[in-house]
């Protein structure tokens, strides 16, 4: 049973696409919350979810992307 290389460094580059959103998604929201009368604050909330929903479909398919190169049979 061997490691798939190429498929490994594929899912550990979504992982490093995640981790910035990780911190932009919460501080983009919370500068939203600061902001409540500003008349750009639902779409900046929506920006930030966006972030933040973003960061954790990386983060699955990150993992699966890496679970696959270290289990997926080679026949």
């Amino acid at each position: 049973m061997a490691t798939d290389k190429k498929i490994l460094v594929k899912g550990l580059k979504y992982m490093g696409w995640a981790l910035p959103l990780f911190f932009i998604g919460p501080s983009v929201i919370h500068s939203s919350f600061k902001n409540q009368e500003h008349p750009l604050y639902i779409p900046v909330l929506g920006l930030g979810i966006i972030f933040c929903l973003l960061a954790i479909f990386m983060v699955a398919i990150g993992l699966k992307t890496i679970m696959k190169s270290l289990f997926e049979n080679e026949s």
